[in-house]
């Protein structure tokens, strides 16, 4: 089935207010935990979806005692035709506030630079300009657009409500950018975040070391014995990205705080490491020191499936009629993805425009890409009962 006729010139008549709308986001500061920031990239993305046609579902976040306020999930329902669709994207950056003053918005050749350019304010308005140029020819598949407010702190709040909208849908496409080479996604690693805590006993360290149970020196054993995870699964790593311990140089310290970083390709070895994480961990070598183990945010694997080979196979037949190579990778960040395709929908991620250097003051997205990636995603969206 050729691509619908009319669509790429519906796309290319949309791109002026695609720029126009990126300039406009990336120069808002919208860090996860800069709410009131989020919530005006909410604002922006439900006045789009209200447009469409869209029933508008805003769920504000509650945070518990202890936790830092987030900006609202925004999700937008569209009646239509065919299978139902998650099209999810995130609001949220990695940066803090005054970012987008100190670095903004610029057009350099064929790369827009700035916050949150390809990580994935591309991305999120790639999705709403696709969908608004099938509507414009007539086409209106059915799809839940969901616009995620805290991401790039592995979705607390915003996961939950993403797995159970799973249920009610046949597929899903995530709109991070495609990789600096063109790639999209159809494998991702899971990755859990942990915090392990060591407790032993203060003492004096000249008069009477031997009263004292060092917590640094339990750490210090096991960041060595956890490191050696590494390699032990062909796609596991482990890292300890932050130890916080001690007091003073004659204290022997009573408490540490470490956070880790463990990810795996497969389910089966992201579920063998984190048991052995968890055995090293609570087993201390120094008696009278304790442990425990908290899981901060996690993503189960997202593993390449049958079903999610098939939406590559049709994304790479759709590029190939829009007039470009497409190929799919495997990747070891984690996106909302992992948890769509956990839920059993196949999936397929890295649908926005080509981006690089995310997280990083280099960050940029390729204009270039604008049209023939969002030529795919409306094409993907008009055809996708083909894989399914």
């Amino acid at each position: 089935m050729p691509l619908p006729t009319g669509l790429q010139g519906a796309i290319e008549a949309r791109y002026p207010r695609f720029l126009a709308e990126l300039e406009a986001l990336v120069s808002i500061d919208c860090g996860s935990y800069t709410p009131s920031g989020v919530n005006l990239v909410a604002d922006a993305v439900e006045a789009s979806l209200r447009e469409l046609g869209a029933s508008i579902e805003r769920i504000p976040h509650e945070p518990s005692t202890e936790g830092r306020q987030l900006g609202d999930l925004v999700v937008g329902r569209l009646a239509g035709e065919g299978p139902r669709v998650m099209l999810i994207g995130h609001m949220d950056t990695v940066f803090e506030e005054g970012t987008a003053t100190a670095r903004p918005f610029r057009v350099d050749g064929d790369r827009a630079l700035g916050p949150g350019s390809s990580d994935m304010k591309g991305g999120l308005l790639a999705g709403l300009h696709a969908l608004a140029a099938l509507a414009t020819i007539g086409i209106r598949p059915a799809v839940t657009f969901v616009a995620n407010p805290d991401e790039e702190i592995g979705s607390p709040f915003s996961g939950g409500h993403i797995r159970r909208l799973a249920a009610e849908h046949d597929a899903a496409l995530v709109l991070e950018g495609a990789r600096a080479n063109g790639d999209i996604v159809s494998a991702r690693k899971g990755i859990a975040d942990l915090q392990v805590q060591l407790i032993g006993r203060a003492a004096h360290a000249g008069v009477e070391p031997e009263k004292g149970r060092s917590a640094i020196l339990e750490a210090a054993r096991q960041v060595v014995a956890l490191d050696e995870l590494n390699g032990r699964w062909p796609s596991v790593t482990l890292n300890t990205g932050v130890i916080r311990g001690g007091t003073r140089s004659n204290v022997v310290a009573e408490s540490v705080v470490m956070e880790l970083d463990l990810r795996a390709a497969t389910v089966a070895e992201f579920e063998a490491a984190s048991a052995e994480v968890e055995r090293i961990v609570m087993h201390p070598t120094i008696d009278g020191v304790r442990a425990s183990i908290r899981r901060i945010a996690s993503h189960p694997p997202m593993e390449k499936s049958p079903a999610i080979t098939r939406l590559a196979e049709l994304a790479t037949e759709i590029a190939a009629e829009v007039g470009f190579p497409l190929h799919d990778a495997a990747t070891g960040g984690a996106s909302d993805a992992n948890s769509t395709a956990a839920a059993g929908l196949p999936t397929l991620d890295g649908l926005g425009p080509i981006g690089g250097d995310d997280h990083s003051a280099d960050e940029w997205l390729d204009l270039g890409s604008v049209v023939p990636r969002m030529t795919l995603l409306a094409g993907l969206l008009a055809r996708i009962g083909e894989a399914l």
